[in-house]
């Protein structure tokens, strides 16, 4: 038989000193995946999220479940549906689960968003019964929510291309949306609208999220709103030290969202790469948590990473520059996983890290969406969302799944360039 080290150490166990204790190193290196592996892993636990915590009749995923025990949360976030269409693509791509059960699963989402969803002008209300598709919280009908599920729909109609099934129910559901009505008679897209009072005050009219949005919205073939539209909103430059990007006082999942989908890398338009800008902001984000170090010792370059998330007292929109939020130690593991495309060694060694020192940090879906090392405070859920961000990231990142896929869809890149992107040289 071949002795191996740990064979080795095995034998030498019970007759030298210290023995032991070697062998139990061994087995935690052993146990330890490598960056590769770990990555993998993080797909494939978000993907049983996504399978799991989802009516397999209606396709809606839970906004947020528990990691550790039975779930009897029945909210659906539309958003997190998006992201689980697309996490159904990456499950069938890398086998992650039976194909087979997984077109199902895409099928009847589809189906059901098309044909039995509540809708307005095409678009839906934000968080809905995962069972019922009724309206949950007095949300709104969002226009946001609506175009990061239209990601995910869009995504499933080129990965499952020569599905005539699946390409009809998506062209269904994307061309019903009725972008002009979203404008509200303005040049920017609303935030959405309420039975109970109409469109809502604030628009969609700065830097954030919205480039996925808007080119959506731009490139639709039934309900385009002008191109003019992507110049209606601003772009402000923000400075931290040498650094100066385009910005906006808000959370770092801003700089990601539609990154997930839209391949920026190597092209601009008139006013910025998109791709480069968002690198920008992860490094200036990393700068801002290590100089929190003096206050929270954990804070370093093996482990950073704020964005909205859940804390101990509920759910918080925080981060930085500039800070914002009651900042208290806590990490966000979806900071880094979300930004894995931008600064992939710096974001790994936060992935790895956390994986190493902080056990309980690590469950059956993949991270928890925050913990706290000061108070010991580890989330007993996580959010779709934030899976959702890390999964097409972390995917992006290994073999550009999502990217390669999604870019087929053109619309979107006919939006490109109607706006006017242009290729740059690598």
């Amino acid at each position: 038989m071949a002795i191996t080290r740990r064979s080795f150490v095995c034998s030498l166990a019970a007759c030298i000193p210290g023995a032991l204790e070697l062998l139990a190193v061994e087995r935690k290196r052993s146990s330890t995946p490598n960056d590769d592996d770990l990555l993998i892993e993080v797909e494939r636990r978000a993907c049983r999220f996504f399978f799991e915590q989802t009516d397999p009749e209606t396709g809606q995923v839970k906004d947020r479940a528990r990691h550790s025990e039975r779930d009897s949360h029945t909210i659906s976030s539309i958003a997190a549906t998006g992201f689980g269409l697309s996490a159904m693509c990456i499950a069938h791509q890398n086998r992650f689960l039976n194909p087979g059960e997984v077109r199902i699963r895409v099928e009847r989402t589809l189906e059901f968003i098309a044909q039995r969803m509540p809708n307005e002008h095409g678009f839906f209300y934000h968080f809905i019964d995962m069972h019922t598709a009724a309206r949950a919280f007095s949300s709104e009908v969002s226009s946001i929510d609506t175009a990061i599920l239209l990601l995910g729909i869009l995504h499933c109609r080129t990965y499952f291309e020569g599905d005539a099934k699946i390409a009809q129910l998506a062209n269904d559901i994307y061309t019903r949306v009725d972008w002009k009505w979203m404008l509200n008679g303005g040049d920017t897209l609303d935030h959405g609208w309420k039975p109970e009072g109409g469109f809502l005050r604030y628009r969609w009219d700065s830097y954030s999220e919205l480039t996925g949005m808007y080119l959506l919205a731009i490139g639709s073939p039934t309900h385009a709103i002008p191109a003019s539209s992507w110049e209606a909103w601003s772009r402000p430059i923000f400075q931290y030290g040498d650094l100066r990007y385009i910005s906006a006082p808000a959370p770092l999942f801003i700089h990601q969202s539609a990154h997930a989908w839209v391949d920026f890398r190597n092209q601009r338009d008139a006013h910025a790469d998109y791709f480069q800008n968002s690198t920008i902001a992860t490094i200036a984000h990393k700068r801002f948590c290590l100089g929190l170090h003096d206050r929270y010792p954990w804070f370093s370059n093996e482990l950073w990473g704020i964005t909205a998330s859940d804390s101990e007292h509920g759910y918080v929109v925080w981060g930085g520059p500039p800070a914002m939020g009651p900042i208290d130690g806590t990490v966000v593991p979806c900071a880094a996983g979300g930004s894995l495309v931008f600064t992939p060694e710096d974001c790994r060694l936060v992935l790895k890290t956390i994986f190493d020192r902080y056990p309980r940090a690590w469950t059956r879906y993949g991270f928890v969406d925050a913990f706290n090392p000061k108070t010991g405070w580890y989330d007993s859920e996580v959010l779709g969302i934030d899976l959702g961000i890390t999964l097409l990231m972390t995917e992006n990142l290994r073999n550009r799944g999502v990217w390669k896929s999604f870019m087929r869809n053109r619309e979107i890149t006919r939006a490109m360039k109607a706006v006017g992107f242009r290729r740059e040289k690598p």
